[in-house]
């Protein structure tokens, strides 16, 4: 009998036959003692690596003090950090909460709202893209045009149009006057590490401002750094209007964030939306530390250095193995394209102790921690060489 008939846990994941009990920057070590390199990161959410000994420390002390008060009253943490967040980026005000799906849920009807009280109640739409993902809860999961994560939960929500991602033309005929925010990623990440092209964030900008509509960034995988630069959207020149955040935050506790300009936020008044968790002092110290040794001088330089040496390893896989289609890499946000089913290599992989993951069917994606090493790099793909040249 298998581990998944024995537990009382739900299936809602595949999962595979492993279970880690403990972490150290970019290993892990499972039940036997038997060690792995991490290249999968928890999905994004391990930026510093396991058990980084800020975070640690922080947590430690932290928990000791206080761990939870609610937010019927001031939390010092939560004030501290939604100043550093609002001092990296166009927002000025933040709304603390759990997940990157509550933190979507929270920008889906902050931009509702702000359309109702500034004279647009008509206006509710959002328009989403093709391979996106914003969450599972019933209104991120309708805003993700996706069939395999929409599947069995009909009716869905009201108010999502769905365009094809990089396609500012798309976007264009697909506003209406119901039309009240687009909603994006900056780069795919559920849907393959799809990296649009130069200027469409910048034209999507242009387009809002013309329509009067709200950009809503989802920077939940791409954020804190990933990329290399703290946010996605600063590869770019263009500045949202809301950006949601999470995943990468607390460095494992967990957190969400909803963030945004003060002509929008100020629709978010007592009694229009709430959490119980939501950055509480235990998950706020997490993050205040996490934020810490993430803009320490030369920290994401270097993850931009890491994730150019990584791509020329990707690169490298590709010219010697015709079944790979293309390697993507942005800061270390990474993906090999397979012309084949890509999920035995995932399996075989972990089985040789390399940790990565399969999306849409046939693409390998990568998200090592950010303290990764040049030398667990190679040792990563030298492993995922092997893999491929057994597999094809």
């Amino acid at each position: 009998m298998n581990r998944a008939s024995q537990s009382a846990v739900m299936s809602t994941y595949g999962r595979y036959p492993v279970a880690f009990v403990r972490g150290e920057g970019c290993r892990l070590w499972d039940e036997a003692g038997r060690e792995y390199i991490d290249f999968l990161a928890g999905i994004g959410v391990n930026n510093l690596g396991h058990c980084h000994p800020s975070v640690v420390k922080a947590v430690q002390e932290q928990s000791a003090r206080l761990i939870h008060t609610s937010n019927l009253y001031w939390v010092p943490n939560q004030e501290a950090l939604a100043e550093k967040l609002t001092s990296s980026c166009f927002a000025d005000q933040v709304f603390f909460c759990n997940s990157g799906a509550e933190a979507n849920e929270a920008a889906i009807k902050l931009a509702r709202k702000y359309m109702r009280d500034n004279g647009h109640p008509g206006r509710f739409e959002i328009i989403t893209t093709h391979g996106g993902f914003h969450g599972r809860t019933l209104a991120t999961l309708t805003a993700t045009a996706q069939e395999k994560v929409q599947r069995g939960f009909d009716p869905l929500m009201p108010g999502f149009r769905y365009v094809p991602f990089n396609d500012i033309q798309a976007i264009e005929r697909a506003i209406s006057s119901y039309t009240a925010a687009i909603l994006v990623e900056p780069i795919q990440g559920e849907g393959g590490v799809v990296i649009p092209d130069d200027g469409y964030l910048d034209a999507l900008r242009e387009i809002a401002d013309r329509h009067e509509l709200l950009v809503i960034l989802d920077e939940v995988q791409t954020g804190m750094g990933r990329t290399g630069r703290l946010w996605g959207h600063h590869w770019s020149g263009m500045v949202p209007d809301i950006m949601t955040s999470a995943k990468g935050i607390a460095s494992g506790l967990p957190m969400g964030a909803c963030l945004a300009k003060d002509k929008v936020a100020d629709s978010f008044t007592p009694g229009t939306h709430g959490t119980t968790f939501g950055g509480n002092p235990l998950s706020a110290a997490a993050a205040l530390a996490t934020f810490s040794v993430m803009t320490q001088e030369g920290m994401l330089e270097e993850v931009a250095a890491k994730g150019a040496y990584l791509l020329a390893r990707l690169n490298r896989i590709k010219d010697r193995f015709k079944l790979v289609k293309e390697a993507r890499c942005r800061g270390l946000m990474a993906a090999l394209e397979l012309n084949t089913p890509a999920e035995e290599v995932v399996a075989t992989a972990l089985s040789r102790g390399l940790l990565m993951s399969c999306q849409m069917g046939t693409i390998l994606r990568f998200l090592p921690p950010l303290t990764v090493t040049r030398e667990e790099i190679d040792r990563a793909m030298d492993l995922l060489e092997g893999v491929l040249n057994d597999h094809f």
